[in-house]
């Protein structure tokens, strides 16, 4: 699945931008793309934290009921930079291949589900990127809800339920995938379709 990123045109992207969503999401794309430029020899460390926060600053977080008036709908990088605007899912799919495209192995990089503890004890479906710099380690965790990049232990609010990548599925507690991600997950292999047609 690695071969979806090989020659990415990021050039579609820009110019889909311009003419679905206007100047303004084209100008997020053109600091989208200087972003890859900048951080491109980077360690990861610092790729990490200057994705999470190019995202966390530049979307607003809305639910898919407002943004897209269905109950749940997973964005490509471009719909999300183009509305400016997502939930969960939007954010950590676009910090995903957006790490991708910088050269971190997809192996390193889950999209983890978890229940959310929120204030007054009640917990919410939630996601976030995991990066995982040893696979059976404990990841460090890229949130929309907290700007910092923290270790998994550090977020004792967040409960793993299922995280998954371009390769495989896992579930919480388990070291081996489970299942083909793309057969389990319409959303993910939705998405994922999107993304190929505009031009990543």
């Amino acid at each position: 699945m690695g071969a979806t990123l090989a020659a990415p045109n990021l050039d579609r992207m820009q110019s889909l931008a311009r003419e679905r969503y206007g100047a303004q999401a084209e100008q997020t794309v053109v600091a989208w793309r200087r972003l890859l430029e900048e951080v491109r020899e980077q360690a990861v460390e610092q790729q990490l934290n200057a994705v999470n926060t190019f995202f966390n600053r530049r979307i607003f977080y809305e639910l898919d009921p407002v943004v897209w008036q269905q109950n749940d709908y997973w964005a490509t990088p471009l719909e999300l930079m183009g509305r400016a605007t997502g939930d969960c899912e939007d954010y950590a799919i676009g910090k995903y291949m957006t790490l991708l495209l910088l050269g971190v192995p997809n192996e390193k990089l889950r999209m983890i589900y978890v229940r959310a503890r929120t204030a007054g004890a009640k917990t919410e479906a939630h996601m976030v990127l995991g990066y995982y710099e040893d696979p059976t380690g404990e990841p460090v965790i890229l949130d929309n809800l907290i700007t910092s990049v923290r270790p998994a232990s550090r977020r004792t609010d967040l409960s793993p339920v299922f995280s998954f990548n371009h390769q495989g599925l896992w579930v919480a507690g388990q070291a081996a995938s489970a299942a083909d991600p793309t057969a389990r997950l319409s959303r993910w292999r939705e998405v994922l379709e999107r993304m190929k047609q505009e031009g990543l």
